[in-house]
């Protein structure tokens, strides 16, 4: 099974204070399979650390008001052309970011507040039909399938 993962699930210190979004349970399921791990926002060629983004109006913007949605898609495009002609089975995304977000995202206030929706590659993902899920779907998936080994 071939698997895209965000590269931040997996250890990568990609995320946008520099850290990583480190995932046992990610790692876990992806032991024994072929995996791509991603991060478009750093293909955009946006370090890490960098000013955080959500989506605001349907554009990526960052905490100080910029328009970086440009940027960001570029990343988006990058990837998906590096994934091109891969047979990807399923892609398990970080929650709520404004890239890799499936079900929900971050609703441009930078409250925290969450609001249905996705983002920008988590899209693109699905508009060439390749199932995704977050990480905490597939934590209550992997839960659900496992309890009683618990």
């Amino acid at each position: 099974m071939k698997i895209l993962v965000s590269a931040c699930l997996l250890g990568e210190k990609c995320k946008y204070d520099g850290g990583s979004n480190f995932n046992e349970t990610v790692a876990a399921f992806c032991r024994g399979k072929e995996v791509i791990a991603v991060c478009p926002e750093i293909s955009s060629g946006m370090g890490s650390p960098r000013v955080p983004a959500e989506i605001v109006n349907g554009k990526v913007t960052d905490r100080n008001g910029k328009d970086v949605d440009e940027i960001y898609r570029g990343g988006v495009e990058k990837v998906m052309e590096e994934i091109k002609g891969e047979e990807i089975e399923l892609a398990v995304l970080k929650a709520r970011s404004p890239t890799c977000g499936v079900r929900e995202i971050y609703d441009g206030t930078f409250t925290g507040t969450k609001i249905k929706g996705a983002g920008i590659f988590a899209e693109a993902l699905m508009k060439k039909g390749i199932s995704v899920m977050d990480e905490e779907e597939l934590e209550r998936n992997f839960f659900l399938k496992h309890k009683e080994e618990l």
